[in-house]
């Protein structure tokens, strides 16, 4: 039998990377045994992934049947094997957290954040971490008790963590605490640069507004303007993207979509890989819907909304409830958009386009 040259380039490829990242990671295995095998394997599927996106793509064809996509999932299902044979990892915990959300799995991630926090009570980056898993899984993106409660404890352990200030006047606003949460907020004018200090001066301004209170002292350049605007009680962050939804109206009439359809609506880099800076969830039966997607809502911490120019915006309906697209998925037609945008972006799910 003949074993196909790019089948046994993709094994090779396989194997030289994951020895590779072995290697260079051995040091961790004699401190955490869990922490090194989740690396090697995670890091592994992204070398291999990224390959697949920006490399010679003939090199690769014939693995074409196992996408990124089905290998990051196939990781997770390891990496989950792998904690219930060795609880006690809070670290692979929070790996398999941030894993989940990159599936588009927020209430996956925020169980696993919860395990986490149960064994490293005293992380703050960690409480910050887990405490926005928990908003991110709400409906309505809600900070609930046991969030507040993380926040506050981050901040106990550590003042200077930002995160968890921006966060709990979030919290503070969607509870109507509109003054409390304006002077949450002003603790972190000293510490931000002038353009996010000018942005944050309008959320004060406005929390402050509806509690009778008036604007804050007027404060060298602070003429720009935050974008977005309030989502169920809550003051949207700067470079927020405000986005409309909505199913065509003839389309809808003569296609039945499965009721319990997901929608996601996704903001990615224009040209760039697949994987959203931005993504939000929602059931089919909630459209028309209108969302703000910020950096509340990016799976990856190290790309986010804020730190770009122009995003690429779409929202797709998923039978299959995987934010990875997938046969028979719809998509609207990309929308192209530079931050801050003033008006919100329209997508339009079952037009024609190109």
């Amino acid at each position: 039998m003949v074993i196909p040259t790019t089948a046994v380039f993709a094994a090779l490829a396989t194997a030289v990377t994951l020895g590779v990242l072995a290697w260079v990671l051995w040091p961790l295995r004699r401190q955490r045994a869990l922490a090194w095998a989740a690396m090697v394997l995670v890091l592994g599927v992204g070398v291999l992934a990224l390959y697949r996106l920006v490399g010679t793509p003939a090199a690769l064809q014939q693995s074409a049947a196992t996408a990124p996509s089905q290998s990051l999932e196939d990781a997770v299902l390891e990496l989950q094997a792998e904690l219930e044979r060795n609880p006690n990892q809070p670290e692979g915990w929070a790996l398999l957290a941030r894993s989940q959300a990159a599936l588009g799995n927020p209430i996956a991630a925020r169980d696993a954040y919860a395990r986490a926090v149960q064994l490293a009570p005293d992380e703050p980056a960690l409480l910050v971490d887990a405490a926005e898993s928990r908003a991110l899984a709400d409906p309505q993106r809600r900070f609930d008790e046991q969030a507040v409660a993380w926040l506050r404890r981050a901040l106990e352990r550590d003042p200077s963590t930002s995160r968890a200030t921006w966060f709990l006047g979030v919290s503070q606003r969607q509870s109507g605490q509109n003054a409390e949460a304006a002077r949450t907020w002003e603790s972190l004018l000293g510490s931000v640069d002038a353009a996010t200090a000018a942005s944050l001066r309008v959320q004060i301004d406005q929390a402050r507004a509806e509690a009778g209170l008036p604007p804050l002292p007027a404060a060298g350049d602070a003429g720009i303007a935050a974008a977005g605007a309030d989502t169920g009680g809550a003051a949207a962050p700067p470079q927020a993207l405000a986005v409309k939804v909505s199913l065509d109206p003839a389309f809808a009439e003569r296609v039945r979509l499965r009721g319990d359809a997901t929608v996601f609506v996704i903001a990615r880099v224009p040209g760039g890989p697949p994987m959203p800076v931005a993504v939000e969830r929602h059931a089919l039966q909630d459209l028309p819907l209108q969302v703000l997607l910020d950096d509340a809502d990016s799976p990856m911490p190290t790309q986010k909304l804020s730190s770009l120019q122009e995003v690429e915006v779409l929202a797709r309906v998923s039978a299959s409830g995987s934010a990875n697209r997938g046969e028979g998925d719809l998509e609207s037609e990309p929308v192209r958009v530079t931050l801050p945008a003033a008006q919100p972006v329209d997508l339009v799910i079952g037009t024609a386009h190109p």
